[in-house]
């Protein structure tokens, strides 16, 4: 299974990936939201900061449990 049919299949079939990709997605619009500033105060670059941080950690999780899919398909 490719990557992206992963993605959709652990969507549908994975209640942890499922809410650590939904809010990915809601960090993503925050940090776009930040980016179409022009100025970024000091608290909203810590704001940035830590968006980015959560994001990555969830992005992190999320090739985790699609790792550990894999192994248990092969496995099986």
């Amino acid at each position: 299974m490719d990557e992206q049919r992963l993605k959709e299949f652990l969507l549908e079939e994975n209640e942890e990936f499922r809410r650590s990709y939904e809010e990915h997605q809601q960090l993503e619009k925050e940090l776009e939201e930040l980016i179409k500033k022009e100025y970024l105060t000091a608290e909203e670059e810590l704001k940035e900061k830590q968006l980015k941080k959560r994001k990555l950690a969830l992005k992190d999780q999320m090739y985790l449990i699609m790792e550990n899919y894999r192994k248990k398909a092969v496995s099986k």
